[in-house]
């Protein structure tokens, strides 16, 4: 889709792009084709030049580029071209006073593996290993994920940064996370109706009791969340590919479940939503 973008240059807004596409203006090559005469428009030229800038940074395989110079709205067409670089990124938090941020799990999802980060095991290796992509995808990560990351681990995530949270409420998907995953027809079964609080309660239950299986149903819940963001993001990229005359050039196959390596343990979830219930 990065191809058929020109809204990403100075002056030219989404109107002006799709009064191109409707020229047969369709895409980079289209541009470059044309002859500039001293008789051109400074605004003719000016897309030349941005165009063969940009076929450079996609060549480049640099999605900053774009991340910058698109607007707010338009990050998703990054997708496309960059999806093999694409960390799905979920955290889980509980503040203490001896940690202000409260990373207890992070879980990152590539398309292909999972990997996991624990508190007090192995979570600084995550600002190492996230350097190996380029783009990342949260749903809320804007606001949450991202800074707390930077925050509590003293690093900076220059990634470009696609945040599901607005990309589905643009769409007309909200209610969290959870609320997107249910409109869209995603199940998660045993996990179903665990939270953020619920993930706290998980994780106090395994540092203050020594439960394993609590941090395992941590992993478990953290774990999903993370994987499906990945078809999430395909949904919603094909949705927006509608709005564009290139669905059908650009449209993307909706990707295969995969296993989850943890197992959520059904006596442990069970206690903990009886000490919700006592608790409300």
């Amino acid at each position: 889709m990065l191809r058929n973008t020109f809204c990403h240059i100075p002056g030219i807004g989404l109107k002006a792009e799709m009064n191109l596409w409707s020229r047969g203006i369709s895409c980079w090559d289209d541009v470059i084709r044309m002859r500039l005469t001293e008789a051109s428009s400074y605004k003719t030229v000016l897309l030349k030049t941005r165009v063969i800038e940009s076929r450079v940074s996609l060549e480049n395989y640099d999605p900053n580029y774009f991340a910058d110079t698109l607007p707010s709205g338009e990050l998703w067409r990054l997708f496309g071209d960059f999806q093999d670089s694409v960390a799905y990124l979920d955290i889980e938090t509980c503040p203490t006073r001896r940690t202000a941020h409260g990373i207890t799990t992070v879980a990152v999802y590539d398309g292909k593996s999972i990997f996991h980060y624990v508190r007090g095991k192995n979570l600084e290796q995550f600002a190492e290993d996230i350097q190996k992509y380029k783009v990342v995808v949260t749903y809320n990560g804007k606001c949450f994920d991202v800074p707390v990351l930077e925050a509590g681990l003293k690093i900076r995530m220059r990634q470009a940064h696609i945040d599901l949270r607005f990309l589905l409420k643009g769409l007309g998907y909200t209610g969290g996370l959870k609320g997107c995953e249910k409109k869209l027809g995603i199940d998660r079964e045993e996990l179903d109706g665990v939270n953020g609080y619920f993930a706290v309660l998980l994780w106090n239950d395994y540092r203050r009791k020594g439960n394993p299986k609590a941090l395992e149903t941590l992993l478990a819940y953290n774990t999903l969340d993370a994987v499906n963001l990945h078809r999430l993001m395909v949904v919603a990229y094909n949705l927006k590919l509608r709005q564009t005359p290139f669905y059908e050039e650009h449209r993307l196959e909706l990707p295969q479940s995969i296993p989850n390596p943890f197992e959520a343990d059904a006596e442990t979830l069970e206690r903990i939503r009886e000490q919700i219930h006592i608790a409300y």
